[in-house]
C-alpha cells in the first residue's frame, strides 16, 4: 500500500491519512511473534490503518497490543475502533488517560469546545473501549513483543499529563509522540507542541532530557517519521521550548491578550522554519504545520501555564 513505509526491524511507518491529508499523523507497526500498534490515528483514520495491517498480513485475531503515547485524539481517537476490529489485543495507556478511554464523553466535550464543527471532519468520535481491555501504565512499563523483544515506556509529561515515550529493545527506537515537538521531513523543521491545559516547562524539558539518557538510535515522531540525528534532534526541541517561552513571556509581560500574542510569536517564529519561511511558501506545507502544532494552540497553552506559575506579572 502506498501508505505504508517499511523503516527496517520489522516496523512499518503507516500514514493515516488524518482528515484526507497525507504526513500529518504516522501509526506505527511492529511486527512479530506478538503484533503491537503505537497510535490508532484519528477515528475516521481507524479502516485506513485497518486496511494497512491487512497489507501486512495482520488479521483480525493478530494484533496483540495497541498502544498510545497519549489520549489527544490525533494519536487515540481511533483506539475504539481499532479495539473493535482486532477483539484480541490489548489496549495500553498511561493510567491518567485510561478513564477517558473507557468514557470519552469528558474528552470529546473539551475536544468539541476547542474545535467546533471542525472536529467532526479532522478526528471524527472516539468510541468507548470496554475497561477489561485496557492494561493502565504507571511511571515505567513493558509491553511484550515477542521472542525477547520489548516496548519499554517512560512517563514523559510536559506536553500532556498523560503521555509516554516507547523505546524499543531491539532497534533502539523511540516512539516520541508529542513531547519532543513536531517534525517535518519535508523541511527538517522541528516546532514544539505545548497546548493547554497541561503544558509545563521544566517537565516538558525534563521529559526531552530524560529522552536523551535513554540512549535511543532513532526517533520515530507521531508527526511525522523517523529521524535518525538524536541528540540534534532533541537539542534542538529544549531550544525551540525556550524561544517560544520567552517570546510567550513577553507578551504575557505586557498584558497582551491571545490574539496579540499569537501574532508577536508568530512573527518573531517565522524565520526559524523553512515551510514558513520565504515569501514563496508551499501553502500546503505551511497549512499542515499550522494543523500539526498551531501558533494559536502553543501559545494559549504557554499562557495558560504563566498564569498558573506567575499569575501577577501582567
Amino acid at each position: 500500500m502506498d501508505n505504508v513505509t517499511p523503516l527496517g526491524g520489522d516496523v512499518y511507518e503507516i500514514d493515516t491519512r488524518m482528515a484526507g491529508y497525507s504526513g500529518i499523523t504516522a501509526g506505527y507497526l511492529i511486527l512479530g511473534d506478538r503484533p503491537c500498534l503505537v497510535e490508532t490515528g484519528t477515528s475516521t483514520s481507524a479502516p485506513i490503518v485497518r486496511d494497512a495491517l491487512t497489507s501486512l498480513g495482520v488479521g483480525p485475531d493478530d494484533l496483540a497490543t495497541v498502544v498510545v503515547t497519549h489520549i489527544h485524539l490525533d494519536h487515540a481517537g481511533g483506539v475504539g475502533d481499532i479495539a473493535g476490529y482486532y477483539p484480541s489485543a490489548e489496549i495500553v495507556v498511561h493510567e491518567k488517560g485510561a478513564r477517558h478511554l473507557v468514557d470519552p464523553s469528558r474528552l470529546m466535550a473539551s475536544a468539541r469546545m476547542v474545535w467546533g464543527d471542525k472536529l467532526d471532519t479532522l478526528f471524527g468520535t472516539l468510541a468507548a473501549t470496554e475497561a477489561a481491555r485496557i492494561r493502565a501504565l504507571g511511571d515505567t512499563g513493558a509491553i511484550d513483543l515477542g521472542g525477547g523483544r520489548v516496548l519499554s515506556s517512560h512517563y514523559s509529561p510536559g506536553h500532556a499529563k498523560h503521555h509516554v515515550g516507547l523505546l524499543d529493545s531491539f532497534t533502539g527506537d523511540l516512539y516520541v509522540g508529542d513531547a519532543a515537538g513536531v517534525y517535518l521531513p519535508e523541511t527538517g523543521d522541528l516546532r514544539p507542541a505545548t497546548p493547554p491545559p497541561d503544558f509545563d516547562l521544566q517537565t516538558a524539558l525534563d521529559s526531552v532530557a530524560l529522552f536523551g539518557a535513554l540512549g535511543p538510535q532513532r526517533l520515530l515522531f507521531s508527526h511525522y517519521g523517523p529521524v535518525a540525528d538524536v541528540a540534534g534532534t532533541l537539542e534542538r526541541s529544549a531550544e525551540e521550548l525556550r524561544v517560544w517561552v520567552d517570546l510567550t513571556r513577553q507578551a504575557h509581560a505586557q498584558g497582551m491578550d491571545l490574539d496579540h500574542a499569537v501574532a508577536m510569536v508568530r512573527d518573531r517564529t517565522r524565520e526559524r522554519y523553512a515551510a514558513l519561511a520565504s515569501e514563496g511558501d508551499d501553502a500546503d506545507m505551511a497549512e499542515q504545520f499550522e494543523m500539526l502544532s498551531g501558533a494559536p494552540s502553543n501559545v494559549a497553552g504557554i499562557l495558560h501555564w504563566l498564569n498558573r506559575v506567575q499569575p501577577d506579572q501582567r
